[in-house]
């Protein structure tokens, strides 16, 4: 791995200790790590500055406002994007480095794999690999959608792929991440609403269903036993979550 490369590591933070220094530490050829902080209550910020990023605070904007915001204040327009549960595996590691370090990249944003751990297990199939995020961009050429939840990367021009994994540590229990899911649910409908969509009890059968059906079975959900079972059934259920609450924001609130 050659020397530090031009880019800016940026990460959005709360409440972040157990995680935020490994984050950092599997991304050490960056030149710029830049950690957003949004009021955390715990030891996060003292374990970015220790690990050598430099710390902001921001109070919260919602998930894309949040990671814009760190885009524009990094020192590079070449950015990485992680969240603090992510981490960069060696093989990723050394695509970046050998994008950045030869001639100029082909395309002004690339997207990793992402492999998601769920229930202890690294997925390999169905919603948890290869999970596709656009994480790698030119600021010039890209930015984060302004979306609550959800957020993505809007790119002028093609994505390209790069080779090695981005790995999702995460190690919630069941009880955090239904109701994070949760949440996220009632922000996606609340979104949805104010842009004027609508469900129907049709939606909220063949959403699920459908999502069920291509992740479980068509994207082989079903090899990675009871992890991969509860990963895409909670993620069927998040589907008919936010049918449903869309569908009592339109029965009890006037349409914008």
């Amino acid at each position: 791995m050659p020397g530090p490369i031009p880019i800016s590591l940026v990460v959005i933070t709360r409440d972040a200790q157990d995680d935020i220094a490994e984050c950092l530490a599997s991304a050490p050829f960056v030149a710029e790590a830049l950690v957003v902080d949004s009021g955390s209550a715990d030891h996060t910020v003292e374990i970015a500055r220790r690990s050598g990023a430099r710390v902001l605070s921001q109070a919260w904007l919602g998930f894309g406002p949040q990671k814009q915001h760190g885009v524009q204040m990094a020192a590079h327009d070449w950015v990485l994007c992680l969240d603090a549960d992510e981490r960069v595996s060696p093989g990723l590691a050394r695509s970046i480095a050998a994008l950045l370090a030869g001639p100029a990249p082909a395309h002004p944003a690339y997207a990793a794999a992402r492999r998601n751990r769920f229930l202890g297990r690294w997925l390999a199939h169905g919603e948890g690999y290869p999970d596709w995020t656009t994480r790698l961009f030119d600021r010039r050429r890209a930015r984060w959608s302004d979306d609550p939840v959800h957020e993505h990367v809007i790119v002028d021009g093609r994505v390209g792929r790069l080779a090695g994994d981005l790995m999702h540590a995460s190690a919630e229990s069941i009880e955090r991440y239904v109701a994070k899911q949760n949440r996220y649910t009632t922000l996606q409908a609340d979104m949805l609403h104010a842009r004027g969509k609508r469900s129907s009890a049709l939606a909220m059968v063949a959403a699920p269903a459908a999502r069920f059906l291509r992740f479980y079975v068509f994207r082989l959900g079903f090899l990675d036993g009871a992890a991969g079972f509860a990963h895409i059934a909670i993620g069927a259920f998040a589907s008919f979550l936010k049918h449903a609450k869309l569908r009592a924001l339109d029965r009890t609130l006037p349409r914008p």
